[in-house]
């Protein structure tokens, strides 16, 4: 039987499209090595991260949920100082980074590279670059190529998956 010429070129299409996406993604993300590889809080349950982190913030950083915009207090968050991560206050940005992104969720320009990893995520179907905690492998939100100077970036950042520690 031979297969249609429609059949052959649909399938063609469809992988091609599906290989110009893999190609605009970001690298894997490489959790499993690193200086945290061998972290105490990658062996924490998931019952006991939701009795450490509480609901909303378990949702958010073990389950890749979105908090809603514009809950986060966070956002006016304006003093001096750091954000670490909730699940294990490994230092994530400086205050100084943060930027009014007008999207609903604290954003920052740059991130304290070593204490984060990466993955592509095409949860709603389009490629995007998660990030998490190098430490406790915690969610924290997706990173976007429209940030002010001098990265371009915009780390968006779930606010329940941060804790501010003032200088």
């Amino acid at each position: 039987m031979t297969q249609s010429p429609i059949l052959h070129r649909r399938g063609l299409l469809a992988g091609a499209g599906a290989l110009a996406l893999a190609a605009c993604s970001p690298e894997p993300s490489q959790a499993g090595q690193g200086a945290y590889a061998a972290s105490l809080y990658r062996r924490v349950s998931d019952a006991d991260w939701r009795r450490r982190l509480g609901d909303a913030a378990w949702r958010v950083m073990r389950h890749e949920d979105t908090e809603r915009p514009y809950t986060s207090p966070l956002n006016d968050e304006h003093r001096r100082g750091t954000f670490v991560c909730k699940g294990c206050d490994l230092a994530l940005f400086r205050s100084n980074w943060k930027f009014d992104s007008h999207t609903g969720w604290p954003s920052f320009y740059q991130v304290i590279a070593a204490n984060i990893g990466r993955k592509r995520d095409l949860a709603i179907g389009i490629p995007r670059t998660e990030y998490h905690c190098a430490r406790c492998l915690g969610h924290q939100g997706h990173v976007f190529n429209d940030g002010p100077r001098p990265t371009g970036l915009r780390y968006c950042n779930n606010g329940v998956a941060l804790k501010f520690v003032a200088a």
